[in-house]
């Protein structure tokens, strides 16, 4: 995909304009707001999200409708989210010919996810770049019938979730979305596919399900364990405010029982690691940690 928009993508971007100029549309750069205009780029994410009838998606920053558009013909039904109030004209605009197509003014974060009826088999998202890993974790965790996620993040998210353990972007968001799926930046994205243009590149993201998401005391595990990373993994969570004592000398000798050095930190550990991590730990050390987070 090159950098300009071909023919398709100046009909999406003049569709897109149109749209700002008819409902008196201002981007919110507070919330982040970078539209997509390339039609490039549409079916390139449609395609990822490999689209059928029988599918639920849940599409995360509804925006103009530009992708909702692309979306709702494609598949049984469309759940469309977008939080800020102002879009609902053209976003209801967009969605008036679709009658599977449901509009939720609301926030990605808090939303209820367990009420969206029918439930999502599949997350498409142009995700504002503040809140990209949190809403795609989220959904993950609470989406148990989700199979597969395609997301437009900026592209150092794309890489931090998709980091290998050892790279220096390997964090908690690599682990948790690892644990449950897998996950590779599908490309990159330039600036030129949005109005208005964002300042950084951006990148598509594709997660697939490999397995259910981690229990509250792996994903309390995980977050302790890179809360200090210059320290090493038992070190971190004895610094935990909730950890009981003992915790660090469980977790050095638990690290070695599992072949991994006393020493280990967090970033050297896979994700599946952590998991039995938390299983040689167990409930009684990692509860009081679970507690806190919750």
């Amino acid at each position: 995909m090159s950098g300009a928009p071909g023919r398709e993508g100046e009909r999406a971007r003049q569709g897109s304009i149109d749209r700002l100029r008819r409902f008196d549309v201002r981007p919110n750069r507070e919330l982040g707001q970078n539209f997509l205009v390339d039609d490039n780029v549409l079916r390139l994410i449609g395609e990822a999200a490999e689209l059928t009838p029988a599918d639920v998606v849940l599409e995360v920053g509804g925006g103009l409708g530009v992708l909702s558009e692309h979306l709702a013909p494609r598949v049984g039904h469309l759940h469309v989210v977008e939080i800020d109030a102002t879009l609902e004209p053209p976003l209801r605009d967009a969605l008036a010919p679709f009658a599977n197509a449901t509009l939720h003014l609301a926030d990605a974060v808090t939303l209820d996810l367990a009420a969206l009826d029918p439930a999502p088999t599949k997350v498409v998202a142009n995700l504002p770049y503040g809140v990209a890993a949190t809403v795609l974790l989220r959904t993950v965790a609470e989406l148990a019938g989700a199979e597969l996620w395609v997301a437009m993040v900026q592209r150092e998210v794309g890489e931090r979730l998709a980091a290998a353990p050892g790279s220096k972007v390997y964090g908690a968001t690599s682990v948790l979305a690892q644990l449950a799926c897998e996950v590779r930046v599908l490309r990159r994205v330039p600036a030129t596919v949005f109005h208005p243009r964002p300042h950084v590149e951006s990148a598509i993201v594709v997660l697939r399900r490999r397995a259910e998401s981690p229990g509250a005391d792996v994903v309390a595990l995980v977050h302790a364990a890179f809360a200090h990373r210059r320290k090493a993994l038992a070190g971190s969570l004895a610094l935990d405010r909730g950890a009981p004592a003992g915790l660090r000398d469980a977790a050095r000798a638990a690290l070695e029982q599992l072949g991994l050095p006393a020493d280990a930190r967090a970033e050297r550990l896979a994700p599946d690691q952590f998991a039995a991590l938390a299983a040689a730990l167990g409930p009684d050390l990692l509860g009081p940690l679970t507690a806190r987070r919750g």
